[in-house]
């Protein structure tokens, strides 16, 4: 039985999105499945998966939180 848990920031990858679509999400969860159904054949019906939403400012990244981070990238001030 697998379980797959997937983390995401909860942020949208297109403009006026918040967060990852319920249809992003769905295909997320069949295209886990299927992977693990063609490489270690495993059934639908027992693999799992989870998907973590967590606030950006819950990440980190280059020792710094994922929206200073960013703000830096875009400064050009890479240290």
């Amino acid at each position: 039985m697998p379980i797959v848990n997937i983390q995401i920031t909860r942020e949208g990858s297109t403009p006026g999105t918040a967060a990852a679509t319920a249809e992003q999400k769905a295909a997320l969860i069949a295209g886990v499945s299927k992977l693990l159904l063609d490489v270690l054949d495993k059934p639908l019906d027992s693999t799992f998966v989870v998907i973590d939403e967590v606030e950006p400012e819950n990440w980190g990244r280059g020792g710094l939180p994922v929206p200073q981070y960013r703000e830096q990238q875009r400064s050009g001030d890479r240290r």
